[in-house]
């Protein structure tokens, strides 16, 4: 496994996405399917484990504190975040709200200080006012938080963020189908040393390519009620194409898969042949999925005349078919 650096830190370019884990909207995963998902993917060589307070109301969290007290690791990063926790809204970003919020993530996980406290999602309103990341900054002194950063939906609330002193890291959405960061972010997060966690990059599965039109998902699995748009969230439902798009554009990328890859190996290795990114956060259900997401570091760069096809293919075939704020 191959290290980039976030804040000063060595990470793993592969980490582990675990909102599946918390067990809501993605289907049921047992604590023992959970935990044997977390090993493998530290046995393969991942150190960066992406979680939120949200994900399964602390359960997310409370198995990776389990995780690491069964393993005694000392090389696991965990990024969490805040600000989705009930009851919502504009308090989720008063001093007041973030410091409870780090204090239960804190406690969930066992620790005096948490690696990487990203804000989640957060309405455009509160980057731009600035006053959450004050609170942030409050936090990293009095040495309750190591670094801080945002999870974002939108290149406008990705350029909010990156005007903010201390910023560490940006998650973002980016895959073959989402590429807009390349020219809107890309170069200014590396010029103020920002890295960039990357989330979806298998586009919900669609660039896993195991789906078909015949496939279902489970009922409590989020996916299951958006195949024609209905409840339609941009932010996390097939990277904004809708997931009859999404299949038919699939279907025109094997013809551009290396021999020996998978395309969503090759999909990963995509992402990471950007120096600007950091890490990806592939989620997993299982075992085996965490393996197989982690191998992608091990490849080669992908040859520049197939960044090229892919380029093409996105700014022809797929952004007019993007829906939602890019």
């Amino acid at each position: 496994m191959n290290t980039r650096t976030l804040g000063g830190a060595a990470v793993s370019e592969i980490g582990l996405g675990c909102w599946q884990i918390g067990g809501d909207q993605w289907g049921d995963v047992s604590d023992a399917d959970a935990i044997a998902t977390l090993h493998a993917a530290a046995d393969s060589g991942v150190t960066v484990f992406d979680t939120a307070d949200i994900y399964g109301l602390g359960r997310s969290e409370s198995l990776i504190a389990q995780f690491v007290r069964d393993r005694r690791a000392t090389d696991v990063f965990v990024a969490t975040k805040l600000g989705k926790w009930p009851p919502g809204g504009p308090q989720n970003t008063s001093p007041a709200k973030v410091r409870e919020f780090v204090d239960a993530s804190r406690k969930r996980l066992g620790v005096e200080a948490l690696d990487l406290v990203q804000l989640h999602c957060v309405p455009l309103a509160a980057l731009e006012d600035g006053r959450v990341f004050e609170t942030m900054r409050a936090l990293q002194i009095e040495g309750k938080i190591r670094r801080f950063g945002a999870s974002v939906e939108s290149t406008a609330e990705a350029k909010a963020c990156l005007k903010q002193p201390g910023l560490a890291s940006l998650q973002i959405i980016f895959n073959i189908f989402r590429q807009t960061p390349i020219t809107a972010i890309f170069d200014e997060a590396q010029a103020k040393g920002v890295g960039i966690i990357v989330r979806l990059p298998l586009a919900s599965g669609l660039l896993a390519g195991k789906y078909s039109t015949t496939s279902t998902f489970a009922a409590d699995d989020h996916r299951s009620n958006n195949r024609n748009g209905e409840r339609f969230n941009v932010g996390e439902t097939f990277a904004g194409l809708g997931f009859e798009n999404g299949l038919m554009l699939t279907e025109q990328l094997r013809a551009w898969v290396p021999a020996g890859t998978t395309m969503a190996e090759m999909a990963l290795r995509w992402c990471l042949d950007f120096p600007a990114v950091t890490t990806l956060i592939p989620g997993a259900r299982n075992a085996a999925q965490a393996e197989r997401n982690a191998r992608a570091s091990a490849l080669p760069m992908l040859s520049k005349e197939l960044h090229s096809q892919l380029r093409a293919f996105y700014a022809e075939e797929v952004a007019p078919m993007v829906r939602g704020p890019d």
